[in-house]
Protein backbone atom coordinates (compact mmCIF):
# COMPACT_ATOMS: atom_id res chain seq x y z
CA UNK A 1 0.00 0.00 0.00
CA UNK A 2 1.42 3.55 -1.17
CA UNK A 3 1.55 5.43 1.58
CA UNK A 4 0.11 9.52 1.39
CA UNK A 5 3.12 11.99 1.16
CA UNK A 6 2.08 13.34 4.45
CA UNK A 7 1.74 10.23 6.55
CA UNK A 8 6.25 9.44 5.16
CA UNK A 9 8.81 10.03 7.70
CA UNK A 10 11.39 12.61 7.31
CA UNK A 11 14.00 10.36 6.00
CA UNK A 12 11.84 8.29 3.50
CA UNK A 13 10.61 11.58 2.29
CA UNK A 14 14.32 13.00 1.51
CA UNK A 15 14.75 9.92 -0.10
CA UNK A 16 11.91 10.06 -2.27
CA UNK A 17 12.57 13.61 -2.85
CA UNK A 18 15.99 12.80 -3.93
CA UNK A 19 15.12 9.91 -6.29
CA UNK A 20 12.58 12.43 -7.59
CA UNK A 21 9.93 10.35 -6.94
CA UNK A 22 8.15 12.98 -4.91
CA UNK A 23 8.21 16.22 -5.64
CA UNK A 24 8.63 18.49 -2.72
CA UNK A 25 5.69 20.73 -3.71
CA UNK A 26 3.34 17.57 -3.29
CA UNK A 27 4.85 16.84 -0.59
CA UNK A 28 4.05 20.41 1.34
CA UNK A 29 0.52 19.96 -0.45
CA UNK A 30 -0.44 16.97 0.79
CA UNK A 31 0.73 18.06 4.52
CA UNK A 32 -1.34 21.59 3.85
CA UNK A 33 -4.75 19.38 2.96
CA UNK A 34 -4.14 17.49 6.27
CA UNK A 35 -4.09 20.23 7.81
CA UNK A 36 -6.90 22.15 6.46
CA UNK A 37 -8.83 18.57 7.03
CA UNK A 38 -7.71 18.57 11.10
CA UNK A 39 -6.26 21.34 12.80
CA UNK A 40 -10.01 22.83 12.88
CA UNK A 41 -9.68 20.40 16.46
CA UNK A 42 -6.59 20.17 16.68
CA UNK A 43 -4.91 23.57 17.13
CA UNK A 44 -1.74 22.92 16.39
CA UNK A 45 -0.68 26.34 14.33
CA UNK A 46 -0.70 29.69 15.19
CA UNK A 47 0.75 30.54 12.06
CA UNK A 48 0.89 29.13 8.95
CA UNK A 49 1.64 30.65 5.04
CA UNK A 50 -0.01 27.92 2.82
CA UNK A 51 1.25 30.07 0.28
CA UNK A 52 4.91 31.06 1.04
CA UNK A 53 5.11 27.30 2.08
CA UNK A 54 4.40 26.15 -1.78
CA UNK A 55 6.64 28.83 -3.00
CA UNK A 56 9.90 27.33 -1.39
CA UNK A 57 8.56 23.82 -2.54
CA UNK A 58 8.46 25.28 -5.73
CA UNK A 59 11.79 26.50 -5.40
CA UNK A 60 13.49 23.28 -3.99
CA UNK A 61 11.92 21.01 -7.20
CA UNK A 62 13.49 24.02 -9.35
CA UNK A 63 16.84 23.70 -7.39
CA UNK A 64 16.78 19.57 -7.92
CA UNK A 65 15.73 19.93 -11.39
CA UNK A 66 18.68 22.18 -12.45
CA UNK A 67 20.92 19.67 -10.51
CA UNK A 68 22.23 22.13 -8.15
CA UNK A 69 23.79 21.57 -4.61
CA UNK A 70 20.65 20.21 -2.15
CA UNK A 71 20.52 19.93 1.54
CA UNK A 72 19.84 17.56 3.95
CA UNK A 73 16.37 18.86 4.64
CA UNK A 74 16.05 19.87 0.89
CA UNK A 75 12.22 19.84 0.34
CA UNK A 76 10.82 18.67 3.46
CA UNK A 77 8.23 20.76 6.13
CA UNK A 78 9.27 21.75 9.13
CA UNK A 79 6.96 23.41 11.83
CA UNK A 80 9.11 25.79 14.65
CA UNK A 81 7.67 26.52 18.08
CA UNK A 82 6.20 29.84 18.16
CA UNK A 83 9.17 31.44 21.00
CA UNK A 84 11.51 30.62 17.76
CA UNK A 85 12.63 33.95 15.49
CA UNK A 86 11.35 33.87 11.99
CA UNK A 87 11.77 37.26 9.98
CA UNK A 88 8.77 36.32 7.41
CA UNK A 89 6.46 35.42 10.83
CA UNK A 90 5.14 36.63 14.01
CA UNK A 91 6.47 35.33 16.53
CA UNK A 92 4.00 35.53 20.03
CA UNK A 93 5.51 33.63 22.36
CA UNK A 94 1.88 32.11 23.29
CA UNK A 95 0.96 34.94 25.20
CA UNK A 96 -1.66 37.65 23.47
CA UNK A 97 0.63 40.04 24.69
CA UNK A 98 2.86 39.65 21.70
CA UNK A 99 0.45 39.70 19.26
CA UNK A 100 1.18 40.38 16.26
CA UNK A 101 5.12 40.72 17.35
CA UNK A 102 7.37 40.53 14.01
CA UNK A 103 11.27 39.97 14.90
CA UNK A 104 13.67 41.56 12.09
CA UNK A 105 15.67 38.47 12.07
CA UNK A 106 16.04 35.17 11.67
CA UNK A 107 16.79 32.67 15.09
CA UNK A 108 19.97 30.96 14.31
CA UNK A 109 18.06 27.77 13.51
CA UNK A 110 16.01 28.84 11.43
CA UNK A 111 19.24 29.85 9.34
CA UNK A 112 20.36 26.36 9.63
CA UNK A 113 17.00 24.90 8.66
CA UNK A 114 17.14 27.60 5.34
CA UNK A 115 20.66 26.63 4.43
CA UNK A 116 19.41 22.68 4.74
CA UNK A 117 16.75 23.53 1.99
CA UNK A 118 13.64 22.22 4.57
CA UNK A 119 10.57 24.37 3.67
CA UNK A 120 9.29 26.30 7.04
CA UNK A 121 5.27 25.68 7.05
CA UNK A 122 4.41 28.33 10.18
CA UNK A 123 4.99 28.57 13.49
CA UNK A 124 3.45 25.63 16.15
CA UNK A 125 1.21 26.60 19.32
CA UNK A 126 3.01 27.09 22.61
CA UNK A 127 2.18 27.93 26.14
CA UNK A 128 2.15 31.06 27.62
CA UNK A 129 5.86 32.01 27.32
CA UNK A 130 6.76 28.25 26.94
CA UNK A 131 5.70 27.75 31.04
CA UNK A 132 2.96 26.17 32.41
CA UNK A 133 -0.15 27.35 31.28
CA UNK A 134 -2.34 25.31 29.08
CA UNK A 135 -2.50 26.33 25.19
CA UNK A 136 -5.61 26.27 22.72
CA UNK A 137 -4.02 23.05 21.28
CA UNK A 138 -5.15 19.21 21.20
CA UNK A 139 -4.05 15.56 21.56
CA UNK A 140 -4.46 14.37 18.05
CA UNK A 141 -5.40 11.22 19.44
CA UNK A 142 -8.29 12.24 21.85
CA UNK A 143 -9.48 15.91 21.36
CA UNK A 144 -10.64 15.61 24.78
CA UNK A 145 -6.91 15.99 25.75
CA UNK A 146 -3.73 17.89 25.99
CA UNK A 147 -1.21 16.88 24.03
CA UNK A 148 1.18 18.34 26.87
CA UNK A 149 3.46 21.54 27.16
CA UNK A 150 5.25 23.65 26.32
CA UNK A 151 6.03 22.42 22.96
CA UNK A 152 1.99 21.42 22.67
CA UNK A 153 1.70 22.10 18.39
CA UNK A 154 5.03 21.12 17.86
CA UNK A 155 4.22 17.13 19.32
CA UNK A 156 0.78 17.58 17.87
CA UNK A 157 1.61 18.32 14.58
CA UNK A 158 3.89 15.73 13.96
CA UNK A 159 1.40 13.32 15.42
CA UNK A 160 -1.75 14.48 13.27
CA UNK A 161 0.71 14.19 9.89
CA UNK A 162 0.45 18.27 9.34
CA UNK A 163 4.64 17.82 8.94
CA UNK A 164 7.19 15.14 9.55
CA UNK A 165 9.21 16.84 11.73
CA UNK A 166 9.09 20.14 14.36
CA UNK A 167 11.38 21.73 16.36
CA UNK A 168 10.37 22.72 19.87
CA UNK A 169 12.28 23.74 23.29
CA UNK A 170 12.53 22.21 26.71
CA UNK A 171 13.20 23.95 30.15
CA UNK A 172 12.15 21.19 31.99
CA UNK A 173 9.97 18.10 30.08
CA UNK A 174 8.35 20.19 27.10
CA UNK A 175 10.12 17.97 24.18
CA UNK A 176 9.88 14.66 26.03
CA UNK A 177 6.35 15.16 27.78
CA UNK A 178 4.41 16.01 24.61
CA UNK A 179 6.26 13.53 22.41
CA UNK A 180 5.25 10.72 25.16
CA UNK A 181 1.51 12.41 24.93
CA UNK A 182 1.57 12.11 21.16
CA UNK A 183 3.08 9.28 20.53
CA UNK A 184 6.09 10.32 18.09
CA UNK A 185 9.85 10.17 18.57
CA UNK A 186 10.67 13.28 20.79
CA UNK A 187 14.44 14.18 21.40
CA UNK A 188 16.75 16.79 23.51
CA UNK A 189 20.13 16.56 22.60
CA UNK A 190 22.81 17.51 25.12
CA UNK A 191 22.78 20.90 26.45
CA UNK A 192 25.08 23.52 24.28
CA UNK A 193 24.44 21.52 20.99
CA UNK A 194 22.28 23.46 19.02
CA UNK A 195 22.11 27.14 19.32
CA UNK A 196 19.63 29.49 20.95
CA UNK A 197 19.86 32.92 19.20
CA UNK A 198 16.47 34.12 18.47
CA UNK A 199 15.07 31.76 20.71
CA UNK A 200 13.00 33.28 23.73
CA UNK A 201 14.44 33.13 26.88
CA UNK A 202 13.05 31.80 30.15
CA UNK A 203 16.07 30.64 31.39
CA UNK A 204 19.74 30.83 30.53
CA UNK A 205 21.25 28.06 32.43
CA UNK A 206 18.51 25.38 31.31
CA UNK A 207 16.68 26.26 28.08
CA UNK A 208 17.82 23.38 25.56
CA UNK A 209 15.96 23.24 22.27
CA UNK A 210 14.76 19.82 20.81
CA UNK A 211 12.91 17.71 17.91
CA UNK A 212 10.11 15.49 17.36
CA UNK A 213 9.77 13.08 14.54
CA UNK A 214 8.60 9.43 13.46
CA UNK A 215 11.61 7.76 13.70
CA UNK A 216 14.89 7.83 15.57
CA UNK A 217 16.41 8.73 12.25
CA UNK A 218 14.19 11.71 12.00
CA UNK A 219 14.85 13.46 14.94
CA UNK A 220 18.63 12.39 14.50
CA UNK A 221 18.77 13.97 10.92
CA UNK A 222 16.85 17.18 12.10
CA UNK A 223 18.93 17.60 14.81
CA UNK A 224 22.21 17.21 12.86
CA UNK A 225 20.85 20.36 11.04
CA UNK A 226 20.61 22.33 14.07
CA UNK A 227 23.14 21.73 15.57
CA UNK A 228 26.07 24.12 15.31
CA UNK A 229 28.45 26.96 17.51
CA UNK A 230 26.96 29.65 18.53
CA UNK A 231 29.33 32.48 19.89
CA UNK A 232 26.47 34.41 21.01
CA UNK A 233 24.95 31.93 23.21
CA UNK A 234 26.85 31.00 26.26
CA UNK A 235 25.82 27.25 26.71
CA UNK A 236 27.42 27.13 23.27
CA UNK A 237 30.28 24.65 23.15
CA UNK A 238 32.90 24.81 19.76
CA UNK A 239 33.79 21.44 20.24
CA UNK A 240 32.19 19.09 17.25
CA UNK A 241 28.95 17.29 17.45
CA UNK A 242 27.87 14.17 17.84
CA UNK A 243 26.78 12.75 13.88
CA UNK A 244 23.80 11.73 15.79
CA UNK A 245 21.56 10.32 12.83
CA UNK A 246 24.66 8.11 11.79
CA UNK A 247 23.83 6.98 15.62
CA UNK A 248 20.28 6.31 15.07
CA UNK A 249 20.86 3.93 11.80
CA UNK A 250 23.57 2.03 13.28
CA UNK A 251 24.54 -0.99 15.24
CA UNK A 252 25.85 -0.99 18.88
CA UNK A 253 29.30 -2.89 19.04
CA UNK A 254 28.22 -4.69 22.20
CA UNK A 255 24.88 -5.50 23.63
CA UNK A 256 24.14 -2.07 25.57
CA UNK A 257 24.02 -1.78 29.49
CA UNK A 258 20.90 -0.50 30.59
CA UNK A 259 20.62 1.31 34.09
CA UNK A 260 17.03 1.94 36.21
CA UNK A 261 17.16 4.48 38.71
CA UNK A 262 13.84 3.64 41.67
CA UNK A 263 13.44 7.33 42.37
CA UNK A 264 10.99 8.36 45.31
CA UNK A 265 8.80 9.82 43.28
CA UNK A 266 7.89 7.09 41.11
CA UNK A 267 5.14 6.33 43.37
CA UNK A 268 3.82 9.01 40.83
CA UNK A 269 3.29 6.27 38.32
CA UNK A 270 -0.06 5.53 36.42
CA UNK A 271 -0.54 2.03 37.22
CA UNK A 272 0.11 0.63 33.34
CA UNK A 273 3.31 3.49 33.01
CA UNK A 274 4.61 0.80 36.14
CA UNK A 275 3.43 -2.73 34.30
CA UNK A 276 4.49 -1.62 30.79
CA UNK A 277 7.90 -0.12 32.29
CA UNK A 278 8.00 -3.24 34.13
CA UNK A 279 7.27 -5.72 31.35
CA UNK A 280 10.27 -3.83 29.47
CA UNK A 281 12.88 -4.29 32.22
CA UNK A 282 11.67 -7.93 32.62
CA UNK A 283 12.50 -8.78 28.97
CA UNK A 284 15.64 -7.23 28.77
CA UNK A 285 16.63 -9.04 31.75
CA UNK A 286 20.78 -8.77 33.21
CA UNK A 287 20.92 -5.74 30.31
CA UNK A 288 19.47 -3.54 33.45
CA UNK A 289 20.85 -2.44 36.01
CA UNK A 290 18.10 -1.71 38.87
CA UNK A 291 19.32 0.42 41.66
CA UNK A 292 17.73 2.30 44.46
CA UNK A 293 18.70 6.40 43.94
CA UNK A 294 20.78 8.46 45.97
CA UNK A 295 18.98 10.94 48.51
CA UNK A 296 20.34 13.61 46.81
CA UNK A 297 18.97 13.06 43.20
CA UNK A 298 15.05 13.42 44.09
CA UNK A 299 16.23 16.72 45.54
CA UNK A 300 17.50 17.99 42.43
CA UNK A 301 13.66 18.74 41.02
CA UNK A 302 13.79 21.65 43.97
CA UNK A 303 16.94 22.73 42.33
CA UNK A 304 15.71 22.88 39.01
CA UNK A 305 12.69 24.59 40.14
CA UNK A 306 15.02 27.35 41.73
CA UNK A 307 17.17 28.35 38.82
CA UNK A 308 13.66 28.09 36.45
CA UNK A 309 11.83 30.65 37.90
CA UNK A 310 14.75 32.56 39.46
CA UNK A 311 15.69 32.91 35.80
CA UNK A 312 12.34 33.61 34.20
CA UNK A 313 12.10 36.72 36.40
CA UNK A 314 14.87 38.00 35.32
CA UNK A 315 15.32 37.12 31.75
CA UNK A 316 11.02 38.27 31.51
CA UNK A 317 11.35 41.17 34.25
CA UNK A 318 10.35 43.82 31.74
CA UNK A 319 7.69 42.10 30.36
CA UNK A 320 5.86 40.92 33.79
CA UNK A 321 6.18 44.42 35.25
CA UNK A 322 4.35 45.97 32.00
CA UNK A 323 1.69 43.47 31.66
CA UNK A 324 0.94 41.97 34.60
CA UNK A 325 -2.96 41.99 34.10
CA UNK A 326 -2.27 40.12 30.83
CA UNK A 327 -0.72 37.35 32.13
CA UNK A 328 -2.44 33.95 33.83
CA UNK A 329 -2.92 33.07 37.00
CA UNK A 330 -0.46 29.93 36.39
CA UNK A 331 2.53 32.33 35.39
CA UNK A 332 1.35 34.83 37.80
CA UNK A 333 2.14 32.72 40.87
CA UNK A 334 5.55 31.15 39.32
CA UNK A 335 6.75 35.21 39.56
CA UNK A 336 5.34 35.30 43.17
CA UNK A 337 7.63 32.45 43.73
CA UNK A 338 10.61 33.70 41.97
CA UNK A 339 10.84 37.13 43.15
CA UNK A 340 11.76 35.43 46.72
CA UNK A 341 14.66 33.31 45.84
CA UNK A 342 17.75 35.23 46.80
CA UNK A 343 20.78 35.53 45.12
CA UNK A 344 22.79 33.13 47.76
CA UNK A 345 19.93 30.40 47.19
CA UNK A 346 19.90 30.81 43.19
CA UNK A 347 23.90 30.83 43.00
CA UNK A 348 23.66 27.53 45.93
CA UNK A 349 21.30 25.71 43.35
CA UNK A 350 23.99 26.54 40.40
CA UNK A 351 26.46 24.64 42.17
CA UNK A 352 24.32 21.79 43.21
CA UNK A 353 23.79 21.28 39.50
CA UNK A 354 27.19 21.74 38.89
CA UNK A 355 27.93 18.41 41.29
CA UNK A 356 25.04 16.30 39.67
CA UNK A 357 26.87 17.18 36.25
CA UNK A 358 29.84 15.51 37.75
CA UNK A 359 28.19 12.26 39.25
CA UNK A 360 26.20 11.75 35.50
CA UNK A 361 30.01 11.87 34.24
CA UNK A 362 31.15 9.32 36.68
CA UNK A 363 27.35 7.02 36.63
CA UNK A 364 28.39 6.72 32.61
CA UNK A 365 31.34 5.09 32.74
CA UNK A 366 29.34 2.03 33.17
CA UNK A 367 26.55 2.45 31.70
CA UNK A 368 25.59 3.09 28.22
CA UNK A 369 22.07 4.70 29.15
CA UNK A 370 19.37 5.54 32.23
CA UNK A 371 15.82 3.91 31.10
CA UNK A 372 12.81 6.06 32.68
CA UNK A 373 9.00 7.24 32.04
CA UNK A 374 8.76 10.11 30.05
CA UNK A 375 5.55 10.74 31.64
CA UNK A 376 3.53 10.12 34.51
CA UNK A 377 0.69 8.12 31.88
CA UNK A 378 -1.64 8.71 29.31
CA UNK A 379 -2.28 12.52 28.56
CA UNK A 380 -4.73 14.66 31.13
CA UNK A 381 -7.96 15.56 30.14
CA UNK A 382 -8.08 19.07 28.79
CA UNK A 383 -10.84 20.19 31.45
CA UNK A 384 -7.96 19.22 34.11
CA UNK A 385 -5.68 22.43 33.28
CA UNK A 386 -2.95 21.16 33.31
CA UNK A 387 0.18 19.66 30.31
CA UNK A 388 0.84 16.93 32.62
CA UNK A 389 3.59 16.84 35.12
CA UNK A 390 7.27 17.03 34.14
CA UNK A 391 8.58 15.18 37.06
CA UNK A 392 10.26 12.64 35.13
CA UNK A 393 12.19 14.95 32.74
CA UNK A 394 13.58 17.02 35.44
CA UNK A 395 17.07 15.32 36.42
CA UNK A 396 18.12 15.30 33.03
CA UNK A 397 17.89 18.29 31.59
CA UNK A 398 18.90 19.99 34.64
CA UNK A 399 21.94 18.28 33.81
CA UNK A 400 21.77 18.50 30.46
CA UNK A 401 21.80 15.33 29.64
CA UNK A 402 20.78 14.12 25.64
CA UNK A 403 17.17 12.74 26.06
CA UNK A 404 14.81 10.51 23.86
CA UNK A 405 11.47 9.31 24.50
CA UNK A 406 10.03 6.03 22.20
CA UNK A 407 6.67 5.42 21.77
CA UNK A 408 6.83 2.28 23.03
CA UNK A 409 4.05 2.18 25.60
CA UNK A 410 0.19 2.31 24.97
CA UNK A 411 -2.28 2.99 28.27
CA UNK A 412 -5.65 1.70 29.26
CA UNK A 413 -7.79 4.30 26.76
CA UNK A 414 -5.29 3.15 24.01
CA UNK A 415 -3.28 6.45 24.53
CA UNK A 416 -0.02 6.07 23.69
CA UNK A 417 3.01 6.80 26.49
CA UNK A 418 6.73 6.85 25.28
CA UNK A 419 9.37 5.56 27.71
CA UNK A 420 12.87 7.65 27.82
CA UNK A 421 16.54 6.82 27.93
CA UNK A 422 19.03 8.98 28.84
CA UNK A 423 22.65 9.20 27.73
CA UNK A 424 25.87 10.77 28.64
CA UNK A 425 26.14 14.68 27.81
CA UNK A 426 27.53 14.99 24.43
CA UNK A 427 27.19 11.31 23.85
CA UNK A 428 23.97 12.01 21.53
CA UNK A 429 25.21 9.55 18.99
CA UNK A 430 25.68 6.69 21.15
CA UNK A 431 22.13 7.69 23.10
CA UNK A 432 20.11 7.06 19.28
CA UNK A 433 22.21 3.92 18.28
CA UNK A 434 21.18 2.55 21.85
CA UNK A 435 17.89 3.76 21.64
CA UNK A 436 17.52 1.57 18.00
CA UNK A 437 18.79 -1.14 19.72
CA UNK A 438 15.99 -1.63 22.26
CA UNK A 439 13.74 -1.72 19.65
CA UNK A 440 14.55 -3.81 17.75
CA UNK A 441 15.23 -5.80 20.77
CA UNK A 442 12.15 -5.88 22.16
CA UNK A 443 10.24 -6.12 18.56
CA UNK A 444 12.65 -9.08 18.06
CA UNK A 445 11.66 -10.64 21.85
CA UNK A 446 7.84 -9.71 20.66
CA UNK A 447 8.10 -12.10 17.89
CA UNK A 448 9.00 -15.04 19.61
Amino acid sequence: MIKEPNTLTAMEAVNSIASGSLSSVDLVQSCLDQISKTDNEINAWAYLDSENALKQAEQCDRIRKEGKATGPLHGIPVGLKDVIDTSDMPTEFGTPIFEGHQPHKDARIVERLRESGAVIMGKTVTTELAFMHPSKARNPHDFKRTPGGSSSGSAAAVAANHVPIAVGTQTNGSVIRPASFCGTYGFKPSSGTIPRSGVLQTSQTLDQVGCFGRSLADVGLLSDVLGSYDQNDLNSFSRPRPKMMDGALSEPPVTPDLAWLDLPFYDRLALETREGLDSITDILGTQVTKMTAADQLSNLVAVQARIHEYEICKHQSNVFDQNWDRLSVTIKEVISRGRQISEDEYNDALAVKTSAQDFFADFFTEFDAIIAPAAIGEAPFVKDQTTGDPIFCTLWTLAGLPSVTLPLLVGENDMPIGVQLIGEIEQDGRLLRTASWLQQFLASEASK
